[in-house]
């Protein structure tokens, strides 16, 4: 169906703006405009106004501006076309022509709507009669107040095969069977589908009830029951109290997600009308997109039990392909065995909104999740924890987005596993006469060394590989720790690269062989074999004194200090790499076509290779320093 400029025009003519607004936003007459406290964002005194002349809405305070069809679209949360059709009914103008096709489905669904909303009303009677009561007496016991449950239309199904196919005859078996109200199974009479439950209309964004939801009343299985599929309901798309809490959730700023229809009935009795809750199912990418239409960052509200978690890390597989600047998602995890029902009954709203307050982004409960899934115990393990975040990075279509939260997973990665040590202090001179009396003279730290005044000179990657390949030729015990990530390492080009790959290989040999058989692999033996492989001379040159000197390089090197300092190098030694080719995408990205973003991520980058960097220089200088004071001390 295609509008014209004309009848849209002639739509927001015959449409009084005010009357329109004034139906959900209190208005104040203002001269020749009506004007109050805006419905789009949080405000004391009024800057929201209306002009009925013009035709358009305006708020000075967020900036908010549109027509009626606006309104519909931003404050209800209504499709355009949905938008369009209300106001043309409203008005009494006729929609243009569709095709045959599209009338005939138009005038089914017309059908399935009335006898959707009739089901709805028998329901509602049903429990205000006297078959409701023990459904009334549910409802006391959950804290539901009547006003409440008139709000959310609550209803009451009989547990009777046929009492709601009787009083709805006049629409006939096959419509109520394809409204997904009554069951037909083949040879037999359709039935009702829902028997002894209590009734909880689903309506789409226009508030028409397109399905139910049934909780059993007393013992018995399921315990809710959902509408099939029908013409009108697609389970994945819908979402409950989507109708009431998409203006809610405009005025407040965010959206909540929570479990099940109770949960959203309960906060918004305690006050918090912007919930809505998937029905039955994970969240959906459709779900997803509609909740991203009401908010940048919706909340999910889950229980802390394990199918609220399970729940929680599915919401959160899923969303990660859809990401973009400023869109993600937050969590709030309630207390063990409770949901949000429970804890506002329990605690009031107060305790709740406390909850809301401090959310979890979505990169805290991946990397939480992920951290918890397994003992780290081993470089395996961690190795393994490092291939599961870079894959669920990898799953982000947006690329900014992706780079960002690679650099963060490795940021988060290395701060968990580097050695923890003291930032290098540069000497600060002394004024003459502050060392106190009798207290001995301590010479101060020398000056830098000439360590890590070459290091950027000589190529911090080639550099830092010979020191690696030194330590571990000093402490070939040390490579089964490091093997999952020396295995997939490329050290460095021509002799040096084959050399590396001799020393891996000759220790995964000696382990594979155990030590019963030939002893422990030491690096005297390491060195002798190498030697008969030609390797002896280019072995011999990295041990030497004048090469960088690390602790693991040196003979006599404390073996604590050693085997630290050696974890830390490997770590800079295969970090390095990964940030030197993020930055080089992130420039050329930048140079092709610039923004703020590519911008911020290129000095992420480059500050990310800095700190790398002076890690590498720290841990030089911490040893030239522990060398010169302990040849003092000797």
């Amino acid at each position: 169906m295609s509008l014209s400029p004309q009848f849209l025009d002639e739509l927001r003519a015959r449409t009084l703006l005010s009357a329109l607004i004034g139906r959900t936003t209190k208005l104040q007459k203002a001269g020749r405009e009506y004007r109050a406290c805006c419905p789009f964002h949080n405000e004391k005194s009024p800057s929201f106004y209306v002009n009925d002349d013009k035709g358009f809405y305006h708020c000075f305070g967020c900036s908010a501006h549109g027509d009626a069809i606006r309104w519909l679209t931003d404050q209800r949360g209504l499709p355009f076309m949905d938008a369009v059709k209300e106001l043309a009914q409203a008005a009494g103008m006729d929609m243009p022509a569709m095709d045959p096709r599209a009338a005939e489905k138009a005038e089914a669904a017309k059908g399935l709507h009335e006898a959707c909303a009739d089901a709805a009303l028998w329901f509602t009677d049903q429990l205000n009669g006297i078959a409701g009561a023990e459904a009334r007496t549910v409802l006391e016991k959950r804290g539901i107040r009547p006003e409440t449950a008139r709000a959310f239309a609550l209803g009451y199904a009989p547990d009777s095969r046929t009492k709601l196919k009787d009083a709805l005859k006049v629409y006939g078996d096959p419509m109520l069977i394809e409204a997904g109200l009554l069951i037909s199974v083949e040879e037999k009479t359709p039935y009702d589908r829902f028997r002894g439950r209590l009734m909880i209309p689903i309506r789409d964004p226009r508030g028409r009830t397109v399905a139910f939801g049934g909780r059993i009343i007393g013992d018995g299985e399921p315990k809710y029951l959902n509408s099939p599929e029908t013409p009108l309901f697609d389970k994945g798309r819908t979402l409950y109290n989507l109708d009431r809490a998409g203006p809610a959730a405009r005025k407040a700023g965010r959206v909540l997600v929570v479990e099940g229809y109770m949960d959203v009935i309960a906060l918004a009795q305690a006050g918090f009308e912007e919930a809505v809750a998937p029905l039955g199912t994970a969240l959906s990418e459709a779900q997803l997109e509609r909740l991203w239409r009401m908010s940048d960052v919706p909340i999910l509200c889950l229980d802390g039990d394990a199918p609220g978690q399970k729940a929680a890390i599915r919401a959160a597989h899923r969303a990660l392909p859809m990401l973009a600047p400023g869109r993600s998602l937050a969590f709030v995890t309630l207390p063990q065995g409770q949901d949000p029902d429970d804890l506002v009954r329990a605690k009031g709203p107060a305790a709740f909104e406390a909850l809301l307050k401090s959310p979890d982004p979505l990169v805290d409960k991946l990397w939480a999740h992920e951290l918890a899934l397994e003992p780290l115990d081993t470089p395996e393990q961690k190795a393994g924890l490092k291939y599961r975040l870079n894959e669920l990075a990898g799953l982000i279509a947006d690329q900014n987005v992706k780079h960002e939260y690679i650099a963060e997973f490795r940021r988060r990665f290395d701060d968990l596993y580097a050695r923890k040590r003291e930032p290098f202090r540069p000497f600060t001179p002394q004024a003459r006469g502050t060392r106190k009396p009798g207290q001995p003279w301590k010479a101060p730290p020398g000056p830098v060394g000439e360590g890590p005044k070459g290091i950027r000179a000589g190529g911090i990657d080639r550099i830092l590989a010979k020191a690696v390949l030194a330590g571990l030729i000093r402490h070939p015990a040390e490579i089964a720790r490091h093997m999952e990530v020396l295995g997939s390492l490329k050290l460095a080009d021509g002799a040096l690269g084959r050399l590396f790959e001799a020393v891996v290989d000759l220790a995964l040999e000696d382990a594979n062989r155990g030590p019963s058989q030939h002893g422990a692999l030491d690096s005297e033996r390491l060195l002798t074999i190498l030697a008969t492989s030609g390797f002896d001379i280019i072995a011999h040159e990295l041990l030497r004194p004048d090469q960088l000197s690390l602790s693991f390089t040196l003979k006599d090197a404390e073996p604590q200090r050693a085997r630290e300092d050696l974890d830390e190098a490997i770590a800079i030694l295969v970090s390095r790499p990964e940030v030197d080719a993020a930055l080089a995408d992130a420039t050329a990205e930048m140079q092709a076509r610039y923004s703020d973003e590519a911008f911020g991520r290129q000095i992420a980058l480059v500050k990310e290779q800095q700190a790398l960097d002076a890690r590498l220089a720290n841990l030089v200088q911490a040893n030239e320093d522990a060398r010169t004071f302990g040849a003092e001390g000797n």
